[in-house]
C-alpha cells in the first residue's frame, strides 16, 4: 500500500512542469489589450457621461429661467411701454395750445446717455423736478434737429402730481438712424 501513496504522490509531482516533463494541466493564456492605435475619438467614460448629463440638465434649466425673465421682462416693457404711451399722449394733449415755450423750462434739464449704454439708439435724460410749493403736472416736449436745424423727430414726456421738491427722471429714445448726428434740444416745459 505504500508503493500506492509513493505512486500518487510520483503523479502528482509530475503534473508540475518544470520544464522537463509533460503537463497534464492546461494553461489559459493571458488576454493582450486591444490595439488602440485603430481607435477613433474617446471612449466615454462614467464620469463624462455624467458631467454631460449634469451640463445638459443645468442648460435647460438656465434656459427655462431665460425664457421666464425673458417673459417677464416682456410683460415689464409692455407696462412700461403702455405708462410712457400714456404720458406721452397726456402731455401732447397739454401742450397742444401753449404758446412759447411754456412756463416750466426752468425746472426740466436733459442729459445725454452715451449710446453704448443704450445699445446704439440715441437717448436722452429728462430731470422734472416740481420746485413750486404744491402738487403739480409737467408737460415736456423734445425736439431732435438734424444739423441743419431742421426737427426730424418729436417726443413727449410728462408727469402726473408731482410732489413738491420732488423729481422724476423719464428717458426719451429717438428712433432715428445714428447718422446723421442730431441734437435734442427742450422745445416746451408746462406745468398744469
Amino acid at each position: 500500500m505504500s508503493a500506492i501513496a509513493c505512486g500518487s504522490v510520483l503523479v502528482s509531482c509530475s503534473s508540475d512542469d518544470d520544464g522537463g516533463g509533460s503537463s497534464t494541466a492546461s494553461v489559459t493564456p493571458r488576454p493582450t489589450p486591444p490595439n488602440t492605435s485603430n481607435f477613433t475619438g474617446t471612449p466615454p467614460s462614467a464620469i463624462a457621461s455624467a458631467a454631460s448629463s449634469i451640463i445638459a440638465s443645468a442648460s435647460e434649466r438656465a434656459e427655462s429661467a431665460a425664457a421666464s425673465l425673458e417673459a417677464r421682462a416682456s410683460e415689464f416693457a409692455a407696462s412700461v411701454s403702455a405708462d410712457t404711451a400714456r404720458a406721452a399722449a397726456t402731455a401732447e394733449k397739454q401742450l397742444k395750445d401753449v404758446q412759447g415755450s411754456g412756463n416750466a423750462t426752468s425746472e426740466v434739464s436733459m442729459k445725454g446717455v452715451p449710446t453704448a449704454e443704450t445699445g446704439g439708439l440715441r437717448a436722452v435724460l429728462v430731470t422734472i423736478t416740481n420746485t413750486t410749493d404744491e402738487t403739480a403736472s409737467y408737460a415736456v416736449q423734445i425736439d431732435f434737429k438734424n444739423p441743419d436745424g431742421k426737427v426730424v423727430e418729436t417726443k413727449f414726456v410728462g408727469e402726473e402730481n408731482l410732489e413738491p421738491g420732488k423729481k422724476v427722471t423719464p428717458i426719451v429714445i429717438s428712433r432715428q438712424p445714428v447718422e446723421p448726428q442730431l441734437t435734442a434740444v427742450l422745445a416746451k416745459a408746462q406745468r398744469y
